[in-house]
């Protein structure tokens, strides 16, 4: 579990620091539209911008939404099943889903980040031609973290089919919905004794 929570704490950590991106995204957004609407002088730079930034939120988030469990998941049948039973099909399917399309990510994102820092690529849909190579290198990073994060989970897995119960994950933020669903359980627990 070492290990485990290491690779999670790593995922927690890059997520947490690239969650940053949200409110640079939120500030140039509400700059742009008071510039160009208000005072009527759009920027060259902020519609560049909200697209870099929102690219790296969701590129490097990804290895913390694994480690926080909040991928989507159609879990309708899936959860009825013995969590030994869960386990193994969950690493079954990280070696012929998961695995070989995050390997792809970062085999041809390698590819796509090398080229852009070979010709200094600049975005040609920019006003401004930014320069784009920086945040290409982004691709295969969050492939390695995506990959890191995904031997932790096989790791989950055969704690989880050994034992029968799901290892504890780091705590972080929860959602609201399931704060109220925990303040509800905790609410009835005070009312009907033993529950």
């Amino acid at each position: 579990m070492k290990f485990v929570h290491a690779v999670e704490g790593l995922s927690l950590w890059v997520g947490r620091a690239f969650g940053w991106c949200i409110m640079l995204l939120t500030l140039s957004v509400t700059y742009e539209v008071f510039v160009r609407y208000v005072l009527n002088a759009p920027t060259v730079w902020a519609f560049d911008m909200m697209i870099q930034m929102y690219g790296a939120l969701f590129l490097m988030c990804g290895a913390y939404a694994l480690a926080q469990d909040t991928h989507v998941r159609a879990d309708v049948v899936y959860r009825l099943f013995p969590v030994k039973v869960q386990a193994g099909l969950d690493f079954f399917l990280y070696f012929i889903f998961f695995f070989p399309g995050i390997l792809a990510l970062v085999w041809f994102g390698y590819e796509i980040a090398s080229d852009s820092w070979r010709y200094k690529e600049v975005s040609f849909n920019s006003p401004a031609s930014i320069q784009i190579y920086f945040f290409k290198s982004l691709i295969p990073v969050s492939g390695v973290l995506l990959m890191i994060q995904g031997v932790a989970e096989l790791v989950r897995c055969v704690i989880a089919m050994r034992t029968g119960a799901w290892p504890e994950r780091l705590a972080d933020v929860k959602e609201t919905e399931d704060l109220l669903t925990e303040a509800d359980m905790e609410q009835i627990r005070s009312v009907i004794p033993g529950k």
